[in-house]
């Protein structure tokens, strides 16, 4: 079996910037209120009709120079998302036909903020198995057109931004060194049973009549609900449960791991994973600041942003991981 590895990594955000001052001038809130419990300053909403497979194309192209890869050469595209263009057909297949690549095979992955490891974790296993050589993976949202933006909402709608970021997976020549650029191990886990302590009810087949009604709407049903001190807990649990499996399962330590991406969900969950961890605050790439949270796009941002930055350079040790709705939980650790 051959070893798959990230070939190139790039991102987008819409130029709207809402700042948490913004926010306050919409719902009961204040800029302390939002940095205090959550870290963040500002966060990215798009305007107009700008959809999902928008952002998702934008970040793709640049994913796609950024690795040296034609459209043309790849196999299958995988896109995360809570926030699809439509109810269906896939947004991945939205996207597909922005890039011009028909006929390649195209997935939704639906697991919310740890849509985007799933999403690496599928990736790599149909490269090692050797079906596919070049995959492109994208986690994108709008979340913007979906919040609530009244006082009542304001737990909820202060967390979320819309973002994309994407990476092109492709295949080693054979199975990599330690040394070389691949992916070690992706570690995925789910618990259906907290499904509702962080979910959106409507639409739905479980009413007893239309999937969407005046009812149903004026009730906000179609808006975010969040149990925050449960996601809060459990985050905490197996953010850092799920990395120690990463990392036990390649003989590694913490202190062999170059730099750590978290999902960026809420920055008092990741101080509280270092400190778990014994992770010195240097090694943690954090963009929640300025981007809130993006759910499935958290992850390949910081990434991105990281490169930018000059935080991720090749040949570092990265581990990645993310907590979120389902509930849900995964891992990757690779090297870039």
């Amino acid at each position: 079996m051959r070893s798959s590895k990230i070939l190139g990594v790039g991102s987008f955000v819409p130029p709207k910037v809402f700042k948490n001052d913004d926010l306050a001038q919409m719902m009961d809130t204040s800029d302390e209120w939002i940095s205090q419990r959550t870290g963040i300053k500002q966060r990215h909403w798009v305007e107009g009709e700008t959809t999902t497979s928008d952002l998702a194309y934008e970040a793709s192209i640049r994913a796609l120079e950024a690795s040296k890869t034609k459209k043309e050469e790849l196999d299958m595209i995988i896109l995360a998302t809570l926030s699809p263009d439509h109810e269906f057909p896939g947004t991945a297949c939205f996207l597909q036909a922005k890039l011009g690549v028909p006929g390649i095979a195209a997935l939704d992955v639906r697991q919310q903020c740890t849509g985007f490891v799933y999403g690496i974790s599928i990736a790599d296993q149909f490269i090692r198995t050797g079906m596919y050589k070049k995959i492109l993976v994208v986690g994108s949202e709008v979340h913007s057109k979906g919040l609530d933006r009244t006082p009542q909402g304001r737990e909820v709608s202060v967390l979320f931004g819309d973002g994309a970021g994407a990476v092109v997976v492709g295949a080693c020549d054979s199975v990599a060194k330690a040394n070389e650029p691949h992916i070690l191990s992706t570690h995925l886990h789910a618990d259906g049973s907290f499904a509702k302590e962080l979910w959106i009810q409507a639409p739905s087949l479980a009413y007893d009549g239309p999937r969407l009604s005046n009812e149903i709407l004026a009730r906000g049903d179609h808006f975010p609900r969040m149990n925050g001190k449960t996601v809060f807990m459990h985050a905490v649990k197996r953010m850092p449960e799920v990395l120690v499996e990463a990392l036990k399962s390649n003989n590694l330590q913490i202190g062999d791991v170059d730099l750590f991406l978290f999902h960026q969900a809420n920055l008092r969950i990741n101080e509280m994973v270092g400190k778990q961890l014994g992770i010195s605050e240097d090694k943690i790439f954090n963009t929640i600041q300025k981007f809130g949270n993006t759910t499935a796009a958290t992850i390949p941002l910081g990434m991105d942003e990281a490169v930018k930055a000059g935080r991720l350079k090749p040949g570092m040790l990265v581990a990645s991981a993310a907590f979120g709705s389902g509930f849900t939980w995964a891992s990757f650790i690779f090297r870039y």
